[in-house]
């Protein structure tokens, strides 16, 4: 339940004593997180008041209060803007409520920024490097986080990880965001002092001026891109390059060509780490605002590409292409060529199956072996065991001829040939029979064959 302002006014009596409110009002801050409220006292002094919703708010509140001591009056004096002070505190039950003293001074939204002068675009890009030059020691020695490239790198690999779980960030956003995480190109940078929940409700201007900063209560060593991410929000592009043109010039380590990009990137995945907050919370309405915020991003990176956060260029999906059906059903392959053996003094000549063929449905037999009678019987042979050698080999031509490893389309057919005609004179032998002193009759003889060639479909 939220506090009103008459309600924080009662609260801030018990943190500073002799405080007397005579009128207060909201203040702009976290809603998730804080309560804020500005007052008047009877002095006519002005003062702010922070009250958390929950103990991690209320952790954030006692660490920013030790940020604010380790600013010493000389840290303090080097800065172009004013710092907060804390007047008091009041600690309810596990929840701490701070006052602070008043800074002069008014918020606007990040258009009125945008639509103001140059001047106050310098002014912000000069604030901004000031903090990012501070001193590494004002962190480390209130014992606060510090970051290495990598470190962040991966510990946002980690966010995006506990988003992805929830099962309610856009695919396409998952799909970015990893992209650009995993592109090391765009982590190389020198980590500075980060103010860490800079936007412009933290910063105070007085006409063309930023009078203060406030909200310090994530300060830490990372990526000062994280402090850019109000920035790309304003669709006014001479606003920001003219602030980042002020900040490059005013900083003391060298430019970093990938600033944008980052601030970008933490601008699109506040969204999600926002969505977890209010999920932990069990708020709906949080749940509900950063579900539509993701789905309009969703939708303007569709439509329009969204602005660049990765150096490599996104890759495309690739596209599933589906097998076309199979134009016949399978068949059984079978041998393509049988040779019967021809004569006792070659016995390595026996039957043999053809080569194999790579798939069912793939080939037909090339060659069918018919046998057909002899009218007349066959001249005794000269050469009785040379043909079987001869006729293996000419096998193998038509086999080859069948797989399509032969130079000719007609070599099959050649083959086939030769191969019958060296049957024809062959001696009066066939099958595993002894051979016999007189011819056989022309009714038994099937030693002679006819090739018959049919086409290979694959030609």
């Amino acid at each position: 339940m939220r506090r009103k302002p008459i309600e924080l006014a009662a609260i801030a009596t018990a943190a500073v004593p002799g405080l007397t409110p005579t009128a207060a009002s909201s203040a702009p801050d976290d809603p998730a997180d804080f309560d804020s409220a500005l007052l008047l006292d009877s002095e006519g002094k002005h003062w702010r008041v922070r009250s958390p919703r929950h103990a991690e708010a209320s952790a954030r509140l006692e660490t920013e209060f030790l940020v604010l001591r380790a600013f010493t009056p000389g840290i303090r004096a080097e800065l172009p803007f004013l710092m907060p002070t804390v007047a008091g505190s009041v600690r309810q039950g596990t929840l701490s409520t701070f006052v602070y003293s008043h800074l002069s001074g008014a918020t606007r939204s990040v258009e009125e920024l945008s639509a103001g002068s140059a001047g106050l675009a310098r002014e912000l890009g000069a604030a901004l490097a000031a903090i990012h030059d501070l001193p590494h020691t004002l962190v480390s020695n209130a014992d606060l986080p510090s970051y290495t490239p990598n470190e962040f790198r991966q510990r946002r690999l980690n966010e995006l990880d506990q988003a992805a779980t929830t099962g309610k960030i856009p695919p396409l956003l998952l799909r970015r965001w990893e992209h650009a995480l995993e592109d090391v190109s765009l982590w190389r940078f020198n980590p500075s002092v980060v103010h860490g929940d800079l936007h412009e409700d933290n910063l105070l201007v007085d006409g063309e001026k930023v009078t203060a900063v406030t909200g310090w209560t994530d300060l830490r060593i990372g990526d000062p891109a994280d402090d850019m991410a109000w920035l790309v929000a304003s669709n006014d592009q001479d606003f920001v390059d003219t602030v980042l043109a002020q900040y490059t010039s005013s900083r003391r380590d060298a430019p970093d060509s990938h600033l944008l990009r980052r601030a970008a990137l933490s601008a699109e995945f506040a969204l999600a780490q926002y969505l977890v907050k209010g999920l932990a919370a069990e708020d709906q309405t949080m749940i509900d605002e950063a579900e539509s915020m993701l789905a309009v991003l969703a939708d303007d990176v569709a439509e329009h590409g969204g602005q660049p956060i990765s150096v490599e260029p996104l890759p495309q999906p690739a596209l599933t292409v589906q097998p076309a059906p199979a134009a016949h059903p399978a068949v059984s392959v079978q041998p393509a060529v049988t040779v019967q053996p021809i004569g006792p003094e070659d016995p390595g000549a026996a039957t043999g199956p053809g080569p194999e063929l790579g798939s069912a449905g793939s080939a037909v037999p090339a060659v069918q072996v018919t046998p057909i009678p002899r009218d007349e019987a066959p001249a005794p042979s000269q050469n009785d065991g040379g043909f079987a050698g001869s006729a293996a080999g000419r096998t193998d031509t038509a086999s080859h001829a069948d797989d399509g490893t032969d130079d000719g389309g007609a070599s099959g057919a050649t083959a086939a040939e030769g191969a019958a005609e060296n049957k024809n004179t062959a001696d009066g032998t066939h099958g595993d029979a002894t051979p016999s002193p007189a011819a056989p009759s022309a009714a038994d003889d099937t030693s002679t064959t006819a090739l018959t060639v049919v086409p290979d479909p694959r030609r």
